[in-house]
């Protein structure tokens, strides 16, 4: 089992697995420096969609290698993202990667009913990658950056988005925790009440391929002494692959607290679903390495 992402990225190697990356807007340095060192790792062939004589420049100043991009020269920002997402609705690649360019006018190209990448009555979701190494392996987790509040149906879908990234780690049969402020079951708090339904339907293979539990609170979701503290039976507590938020500001909260409190030995990712190609969608202050993460995510998320 891939268990951190120098694991995913070895074995993409050894499958050698190779997709086509689209970059809109990719005249910032993390985005390019990440679809570099994605080339070099042999995972990706590189378009670079943007200004040509600013992704020289970028490439010139840090050292790497302009040819090993094919660049795609459009210098205009927002004629260049529609451009770049047109080309992976067109077949021209295989995965497509936010640069420079602001989220808004990322999303509006995604979602053009012509051209974009959303499909007809698809739902648009996020799903997040992190090695942590306070956790014996990685945790996936959904929504923290587009559905701000997702309804119960909602939820039944971004959860099988989220069980089909952990299974294209090799997770054969994700362990998911639906997160709410505890593991009572409580009819006063509504996430509790459809966590407890989504395990349920997890149980009745509704949600197929899983092994599910709710209403989990997020220690006992990952920590076994406080399953052990708490005498908790569960299948899925203290071990669990994938965490469902019950909402946007508690996914995201986690990210951020993982990200900024943890320091050293946190790597993150993070990619676009629901769509007809996966999309990494990057804050623009994300480091390369996350954007390389990511890249190496959305890969294996089509790989298998």
């Amino acid at each position: 089992m891939i268990r951190n992402f120098d694991d995913l990225f070895a074995v993409l190697r050894e499958k050698k697995i190779c997709k086509k990356l689209v970059v809109a807007w990719a005249v910032d340095e993390h985005s390019i420096e990440a679809a570099y060192k994605a080339v070099e790792e042999g995972f990706v062939q590189a378009i670079l969609v943007g200004d040509e004589e600013l992704i020289k420049d970028v490439c010139l100043k840090h050292g790497m290698d302009a040819s090993k991009f094919s660049i795609v020269h459009n210098p205009e920002e927002l004629d260049s993202v529609n451009q770049a997402v047109k080309m992976v609705h067109d077949g021209e690649g295989d995965v497509l990667m936010k640069g420079l360019c602001s989220t808004d006018k990322f999303l509006r190209a995604i979602l053009n009913k012509e051209t974009g990448l959303l499909p007809p009555k698809g739902l648009l979701s996020h799903v997040g990658v992190i090695e942590n190494s306070h956790y014996h392996k990685l945790l996936f987790l959904t929504d923290m950056a587009v559905l701000p509040a997702p309804d119960f149906r909602a939820k039944v879908k971004i959860s099988n988005y989220m069980l089909g990234v952990a299974r294209s780690f090799g997770i054969a049969k994700p362990k998911i925790a639906f997160v709410s402020a505890t593991e009572q079951m409580l009819d006063s708090v509504p996430s509790s009440v459809e966590a407890a339904m989504l395990s349920k339907m997890c149980d009745r293979g509704q949600i197929k391929g899983c092994i599910g539990d709710g209403p989990l609170a997020l220690d006992v979701a990952i920590d076994p002494e406080s399953v052990a503290i708490k005498k908790l039976v569960s299948p899925v507590a203290g071990d669990a692959d994938c965490l469902l938020f019950p909402n946007i500001e508690s996914a995201n909260v986690f990210w951020k607290v993982n990200s900024k409190l943890c320091g050293e030995g946190v790597r993150q990712a993070g990619i676009l679903v629901g769509v007809s190609a996966p999309c990494v969608l990057a804050s623009r202050a994300d480091t390369v390495d996350t954007k390389l993460c990511s890249i190496a995510t959305a890969v294996a998320s089509i790989s298998n």
